[in-house]
Order: C-alpha cells, then sequence, then structure tokens
C-alpha cells in the first residue's frame, strides 16, 4: 500500500550541541540553515539540506525542562528520534495510516512551526515504527 498524502521531509536529530553535527554536515557539503528558536516546543532548530541526501533537522535543548532534555541526556551523542513526512491532507494522511493498520497516536496537535513560516506541524507516536512529524 502506498500513500499519496505523505512525502519524506526530513529527519530529527536530537543532540546536546549542535557543533558536531555542524562539522559533520558540513564535511558532507550539506547547507545550512538560520537557527531557529521555537518556543512551544522549547527547542532550538536548525535544517541543514544537502542536493543528494536527505535534509536533516539539528534540534537542541532551549531552556532548561524542554522535550529534548531527557532524551538527550540518556543519549549523549544524539540520536535521531524523528521522521517528518508532508502532506497535504493531514486527515487523509491519518486514515491512510490507520487503513494500513498502522495507529497513529497524537502526541502534538498541529501548531504553528517557526522553522517553517508558521505551516502546521504535528507529532504522532506510531507503535511499531516511533515518532513522526507531520508537516502541513
Amino acid at each position: 500500500m502506498t500513500t499519496s498524502h505523505l512525502v519524506f521531509h526530513h529527519f530529527g536529530l536530537a543532540i546536546r550541541r549542535p557543533v558536531e553535527a555542524r562539522k559533520l554536515l558540513g564535511i558532507l557539503g550539506y547547507t545550512e540553515g538560520a537557527p531557529v528558536f521555537d518556543p512551544v516546543q522549547n527547542v532550538n532548530l536548525q535544517l541543514c539540506t544537502h542536493a543528494t541526501h536527505p535534509t536533516v533537522e539539528i534540534i537542541w535543548p532551549g531552556n532548561p525542562g524542554g522535550p529534548v532534555d531527557k532524551l538527550v541526556q540518556r543519549h549523549q551523542s544524539g540520536i535521531i528520534y524523528h521522521l517528518c513526512y508532508e502532506t497535504d491532507n493531514l486527515a487523509a494522511a491519518l486514515a491512510e495510516l490507520e487503513s494500513a493498520g498502522l495507529l497513529p497516536i497524537c502526541i502534538s496537535p498541529p501548531a504553528p512551526a517557526p522553522l517553517f513560516d508558521g505551516r502546521p506541524v504535528s507529532f504522532y507516536n506510531v507503535p511499531g515504527i516511533g515518532l513522526i512529524e507531520i508537516l502541513e
């Protein structure tokens, strides 16, 4: 089964500090976007793009107590912790996942994302898969 409503967008890499990730991505030929602070998620974000490699979103803690704090404490070298897909129809995309027997559980409902010029993003835990972000 394939879906026309979900297109891969990026990997989300949670890290303690962006320095090492920027170095590696720079060596690989990635272009760094401007860092952005997302007050709703309490994280710093930076999108890094490449002509032929997948896009990588670098995510590091904002103020103490943010959602990635515990994650980066457990995985001090960093971890790819979400996949992001873009959609033109969130309801249809979620319905297609459900019809395939995947049961997305909403972790964070759609909210404007500063990194994506205010476009809504939402997060879902998909049992057996992990965390996915959906960018509308």
